[in-house]
């Protein structure tokens, strides 16, 4: 199979045992893509989010350190849960925030763009920032990651105070997929694209992704790669570190690569890249998954204790 269209019919062939033809996708009650479930954290806040459980923090709370966690693509602040319920004797805090567009319908999360998406970890920071903290880091998992490089490529912190430490979990910045990488190709002929979420799964995750959001994601991933081929560097003492799996389904570990060659700290010396032993994606999220390894667990463990030591 030489001839290239003849190899983009074929995927494409295959692609529709999971892409949906009607407009609309088959969306049950018990799915986040209806308008019954909803992320936790639009109706408490106070549970997922620093500024918004201590609202008039005292001086021993700003010196707290606080870090806003991130979750990715169709995901919710599930994502993060087990490291909040691990950092729960901890002296530092947790913000886990919704991004745009996420954790309500599949309506909203259609019509939200890649910009939107970040909205959410603008407005924690620069909340946390004007409440006084001055300890603030952040962790990304796999477009969450992406989002934290784009907030550096596009000198968000250039007039902010600078984060402590940003760590990314499976960044995407080149997809493993060859559906996602042919999604611009085909574009709205794919209208949205199924996944095989368990029943469970479905509480927390989007199970159908609309087309216009995942042309939004490649976009994304284009405009970092850019930034990263242009050269970027790290705010002024922070500190990053990223963790990827080797045989990473979803986000291809060149990813980090291209982070590790593209992205330096302030001082110009290289960041720390680990590649972790692991065929998960989000390796840090081991919940509601179908099996789970000593070594899935240890990989866990590993990442976690090695962000809460710079915390403390």
């Amino acid at each position: 199979m030489k001839n290239p269209i003849i190899k983009i019919f074929a995927l494409f062939c295959l692609g529709l045992l999971i892409i949906g033809c009607d407009k609309s996708p088959p969306i049950e009650d018990h799915m986040l893509d209806g308008d019954i479930v909803f992320d936790p954290s639009i109706n408490n806040p106070e549970e997922f989010l620093a500024s918004a459980k201590y609202p008039n923090p005292t001086s021993e709370d700003l010196d707290r350190h606080v870090m806003i966690a991130v979750h990715g693509f169709t995901a919710s602040t599930f994502e993060w849960s087990e490291f909040n319920e691990w950092s729960a004797d901890s002296t530092y805090r947790l913000s886990l925030v919704l991004l745009g567009g996420h954790g309500t319908s599949y309506d909203d999360f259609k019509a939200s763009t890649w910009s939107d998406w970040a909205e959410s970890i603008k407005l924690e920071y620069e909340t946390l920032e004007s409440m006084g903290y001055k300890k603030i880091s952040l962790v990304g998992s796999s477009t969450g990651a992406t989002l934290l490089v784009e907030l550096v490529r596009s000198g968000y912190f250039d007039a902010r105070t600078s984060p402590q430490n940003i760590f990314l979990i499976d960044p995407i910045v080149v997809a493993s997929s060859k559906l996602q990488s042919i999604a611009g190709i085909l574009g709205p002929m794919l209208v949205y694209v199924g996944s095989d979420n368990s029943v469970e799964k479905d509480e927390y995750y989007y199970h159908f992704k609309p087309q216009e959001t995942v042309s939004e994601l490649n976009d994304l991933m284009k405009t970092v790669r850019k930034g990263l081929e242009d050269g970027l560097t790290l705010p002024a003492d922070t500190y990053m570190k990223v963790f990827h799996s080797k045989h990473d389904p979803t986000a291809n570990s060149l990813s980090s690569v291209m982070i590790h060659a593209g992205l330096k700290n302030s001082a110009g010396s290289d960041i720390d890249v680990q590649i972790m032993d692991s065929d998960i994606h989000v390796f840090t999220r081991l919940a509601i998954r179908d099996s789970v390894s000593a070594l899935n667990i240890e990989n866990q463990e590993d990442a976690f204790r090695q962000m809460a030591n710079r915390l403390n």
